[in-house]
């Protein structure tokens, strides 16, 4: 039998951090706060993964997923233009 990983600070607050990647507002922190938000959703899910997490939890995490690429896609857009 497996254990199930221990909740870390930063994977337990894997909102906090997407909220920041969503509503800042300086393109040149953007990035950071994106990729910091997907390293905490990613390790979420993987702790998820291991546990007995709800399907709530889990679709949340795919649709934070989902916003910060497409955020990410849209960033990169705007800078190149």
């Amino acid at each position: 039998m497996q254990k199930a990983l221990p909740s870390s600070p930063i994977n337990t607050d894997w909102k906090t951090l997407y909220r920041a990647a969503i509503f800042e507002s300086n393109s040149s922190v953007t990035p950071q706060r994106i990729a910091d938000a997907e390293q905490a959703i990613l390790a979420r899910g993987r702790e998820l993964f291991y546990s007995y997490g709800t399907l709530e939890e889990k679709e949340a995490l795919d649709d934070a997923l989902y916003a910060l690429r497409a955020l990410k896609g849209a960033s990169q857009y705007a800078t190149a233009a």
